[in-house]
């Protein structure tokens, strides 16, 4: 038979947040003999904490009955929360409603002035929240906070602080709610409150980060949730999250090989993961990295896999399509996303790539139209990416508008932003774009050189569809570079391409070397090349000599 566990192992596991090893301690002490309220609730939370929603709940439901038996009202309603948070988080608001009426009505039979009362009033703000009603929400997060003020109780504090920042932010006061946000994680970041509520602060204000596109912050707290994470032994929430947006994050910084290689990780682990969340965001990415990879069909299995787990799969389904020179169908995916979007926030992020899929349909109204809506919100949001993103849009719509010197203003702000950023693959597609307006508005030294500088960078990511569509743009720049020469030019290139050198050149065409050297360095300059080596390949590649 085997001994008893040892109340203090539990104790020493708890304190190096070795959560599987709580979890089975205490199990174990509760087949051997049915533990106390309180043991039940700590084995109800090593339950959540390692992935064991079933066994979680009915470990708080045990937990809640237990206190009742001992005439403890206040306990069995702080159980109702942790049980009726899982619920709403889970979509099983039904059920949530139910425990929420419960400890309602034994709370009003009480009639105790209790903690527990601002408690149920943040699950009730939470279920508001996500039913909609963003107003009322805000209303009973800020009453619960007054609670927690009152009672000194950090966990329904940081609870309430996180919920109405993530309110403010739907109600359009986006600088109001992500500086409460920042006050909430100070006490998440100096250990002050519990690891349930911890997690949920780092998942809220990461989302908040990237609903209004403060890229900055959601590096910053990514990182740190990240760290928090390694120091919870054997868990399992958070992980997903944590995992998705450094995905992204290291994607819009061009570790794009290190960001394949994490999502890959980040898809296997969940899949592993007994209570994986965030799996869909996950495969999205995976699909993102793929996708502008040009692997396109690699691209649609993690789309699909994303849209089978919740995911919308979009814009990322509608600009493969576009890649593939499928502009019908990605032009009715796009539109079917942008009216699906719901808030502000959501069409923020189809609205560039309806954009890019108007002009590509030659809707240039509608592209405008779309632009123009862009700007507006990241005028509103205040956000550097998304005015980055905004003027690019912009930019695309004059080029194509034929405004090419209203254009190139817009798209040089933008590159400096996503400079600032460090988003290389975005400040290479709109020097790509910069080329183009160049080109249109008869600057071919510029474009050319843009558009070479867009392309160092492609190939350096290994966006192949991105560096295709550049070197047809250099083709078309080398063309028109070629026309530009003179006559005496292109006579001397011809020589120089067949291994003569400026001597013979100039024997042959009688003239001086320093007149052969001169038209030497107006050939350099107008194809772009620096060596004579180059020039000679430049002359054979297209047909010069």
């Amino acid at each position: 038979m085997n001994p008893a566990p040892d109340p203090r192992s539990a104790e020493e596991a708890w304190a190096r947040h070795a959560w599987g090893d709580v979890f089975e301690i205490l199990a174990e002490a509760d087949r051997r003999r049915p533990l106390p309220p309180d043991g039940l609730e700590r084995l109800a939370l090593a339950a959540h904490l390692t992935g064991r929603r079933p066994e979680s709940g009915e470990l708080w439901t045990r937990a809640h009955h237990a206190w009742l038996t001992r005439g403890d009202v206040p306990r069995a309603v702080h159980c109702v929360f942790w049980l009726g948070l899982d619920l709403v988080l889970s979509g099983e608001w039904s059920h949530a409603a139910g425990w929420i009426a419960r400890a309602r009505r034994l709370l009003d039979a009480e009639q105790a002035d209790c903690v527990e009362e601002g408690y149920l009033l943040a699950l009730q703000g939470l279920q508001g929240y996500f039913a909609g009603d963003i107003a009322d929400a805000a209303d009973l997060s800020e009453r619960a906070s007054a609670f927690a003020t009152r009672f000194g109780d950090a966990d329904l504090l940081n609870f309430s602080m996180v919920s109405v920042g993530e309110c403010l932010i739907r109600l359009g006061r986006p600088a109001e709610g992500v500086a409460l946000l920042d006050e909430a994680m100070v006490a998440v970041t100096a250990g002050e409150v519990s690891p349930i509520v911890s997690g949920l602060a780092y998942c809220a204000v990461i989302a908040a980060c990237h609903e209004v596109f403060d890229l900055r912050r959601a590096r910053e707290w990514t990182a740190a949730l990240s760290r928090w994470c390694s120091a919870q032994q054997q868990l399992v929430p958070y992980r997903g999250i944590c995992l998705a947006h450094r995905v992204e994050i290291m994607q819009l910084h061009g570790d794009w090989a290190d960001a394949l290689d994490e999502a890959d990780r980040a898809c296997r682990w969940m899949r592993s993961a007994p209570a994986a969340e965030s799996a869909d965001a996950a495969y999205y990415q995976l699909g993102e990295l793929h996708r502008v990879r040009g692997e396109y069909e690699e691209a649609r299995r993690a789309y699909r896999e994303a849209s089978r787990l919740g995911h919308t799969a979009q814009p990322g389904v509608a600009l493969s399509l576009l890649a593939t020179g499928e502009v019908e169908a990605a032009d009715a995916a796009i539109r079917t996303a942008l009216d699906a979007a719901g808030d502000r926030n959501a069409r923020c992020r189809i609205l560039p790539a309806f954009v890019e899929v108007m002009l590509a349909a030659a809707r240039v109204e509608e592209a405008r139209s779309a632009a123009r809506e862009l700007a507006g919100a990241a005028e509103a949001l205040e956000s550097p990416l998304l005015d980055a993103v905004a003027a690019r849009a912009r930019g695309a719509v004059l080029v194509a508008s034929g405004d090419s010197r209203a254009a190139q203003a817009l798209l040089g702000r933008a590159v400096a932003t996503f400079r600032e950023l460090d988003a290389p693959y975005e400040a290479a597609r709109t020097r790509l774009l910069i080329g183009l307006s160049c080109r249109e508005s008869g600057d071919e030294v510029t474009a050319r050189l843009e558009i070479e500088a867009a392309m160092a960078v492609f190939r350096a990511l290994g966006a192949a569809p991105d560096l295709v569509r550049a070197e047809e743009l250099a083709l078309k720049a080398a063309g028109r570079a070629a026309g530009l020469l003179t006559a005496r030019e292109r006579e001397v290139l011809r020589h120089v391409a067949v291994g003569k050198s400026n001597r013979a050149v100039a024997d042959d065409l009688f003239l001086s070397e320093k007149t052969v050297a001169r038209h030497l360095g107006n050939i350099f300059a107008k194809l772009g090349v620096a060596s004579r080596t180059a020039a000679t390949a430049y002359a054979h590649r297209h047909g010069l000599v």
